[in-house]
């Protein structure tokens, strides 16, 4: 009965045509514009905007040219090493001497470079074949590093050239110095196995290193040079680490890939 009569005094009111009516407060109206607005920057986004992602991969600092496996050319019996390791030499210069049936036989570099390792001792026997050193094929001090990114096969596609590259050197403390600044010059498309790997690097547990998840291919990527900072290249922070970067020195790589834009439209 209490509805009825609410119902019965509303029909018998007059009704209010003399006074405004109000479709929206200025809150609400102030709701909607912002929406519009937001909806309206989200649409121009989604034509025109992209997205940009990265890829880790390992890397190793290097000069250009890369390094070579040094390997005995006779069996014998190592006598004498007549080069020491970090020297710098020229092509057709002795490394070893090794004593066998018919005589002494000197082992020689077959490029000029830097000696990165030496495999053989005084004394010891080696069988024809055998790695004895790694040479870097560096024939100036002031030749720059490179770096070598092993990237998964699947992203290679997706690095534009001059792509950049932040580089973690493992061997600069990342929280005071910052990584290491760098683009792409070259993305090797074939497939690295872990003995092409090790011929460049010459060293065998770094091509199986870099191999462990599957055959990556070789980015190559020119480091940034600066003139302000004690290694000669440019750093996230602004003077870089106080001291210089040698080669074979591994680091973890950031790499860009190409802008991809948010939306695909479908058009019918």
């Amino acid at each position: 009965m209490q509805f009825r009569q609410q119902a019965l005094a509303k029909l018998q009111s007059p009704e209010e045509l003399d006074l405004p009516v109000r479709f929206a407060r200025p809150q609400g109206w102030l709701t909607l514009s912002v929406t519009i607005v937001v909806m309206a920057a989200a649409s121009v986004w989604a034509v025109t905007g992209s997205v940009a992602s990265t890829v880790g991969a390992p890397a190793i600092l290097t000069h250009g040219q890369g390094s070579y496996l040094l390997q005995s050319p006779v069996a014998g019996q190592v006598t004498a090493v007549l080069a020491e390791q970090g020297e710098r030499l020229p092509a057709d210069s002795p490394v070893l001497k090794v004593r066998t049936a018919d005589g002494d036989t000197i082992v020689r570099t077959v490029a000029a470079g830097r000696v990165t390792a030496l495999a053989a001792t005084i004394g010891q026997i080696i069988q024809t074949g055998a790695n004895v050193a790694a040479v870097e094929k560096v024939a100036h001090a002031k030749d720059p590093l490179y770096a070598t990114v092993y990237l998964p096969a699947g992203n290679a596609a997706a690095i534009p050239d001059g792509a950049a590259v932040d580089l973690t050197v493992q061997s600069v403390p990342t929280e005071q110095y910052g990584v290491l600044r760098g683009r792409v010059t070259s993305v090797d498309r074939g497939a690295q196995s872990a003995q092409s790997i090790a011929a460049f690097l010459g060293d065998s547990q770094l091509g199986e290193q870099f191999t462990k998840d599957g055959r990556p291919v070789a980015v190559l990527v020119r480091l940034d040079t600066s003139k302000e900072t004690k290694s000669g290249y440019r750093w996230s922070s602004e003077d870089g680490p106080p001291f210089t970067i040698a080669s074979m020195t591994l680091a973890d790589a950031s790499v860009r890939l190409a802008d991809e834009r948010p939306v695909d439209w479908l058009l019918p």
